[in-house]
């Protein structure tokens, strides 16, 4: 019998709920230099992969590659500056979402957390 793609997961929606509160309390209350900007996008990737391996069965791979090109694809986003394009850079939510400034060491931060989760799974044992 063949697993289903979909399958609730509660660990990695545990992980994803302790994440989103972490990076809250990262965007409220943290005004520094590294740990907000560059602390953030590291955090963000991982609570990304948390959220879709929670419902989301497939290998560990996959959704790491899905995650990583995704947030680079947001970092392009700014690059091209896509918000002021589109007409959204006076709303708060599509800027938190998108963000505005391009930064170089975004991606590697990106990278560097999804480095992470690879050899986390990988040291669990999960499937790639």
């Amino acid at each position: 019998m063949k697993a289903s793609i979909f399958s609730f997961q509660k660990g990695y929606a545990l992980m994803a709920l302790l994440l989103f509160l972490v990076e809250l309390m990262i965007a409220l209350f943290i005004r520094d230099r590294f740990i907000r900007p560059y602390g953030g996008d590291f955090l963000v990737v991982i609570l990304i992969y948390c959220f879709l391996r929670s419902f989301w069965n497939a290998p560990v791979l996959k959704v790491a590659l899905v995650v990583l090109l995704f947030s680079y694809g947001v970092e392009i986003s700014q690059f091209l500056e896509l918000i002021n394009h589109l007409g959204l850079q006076q709303s708060r939510l599509a800027v938190l979402i998108l963000g505005k400034s391009f930064q170089w060491f975004d991606l590697l931060a990106y990278t560097l957390g999804i480095g992470l989760v690879i050899g986390l799974e990988q040291m669990r044992g999960n499937k790639w």
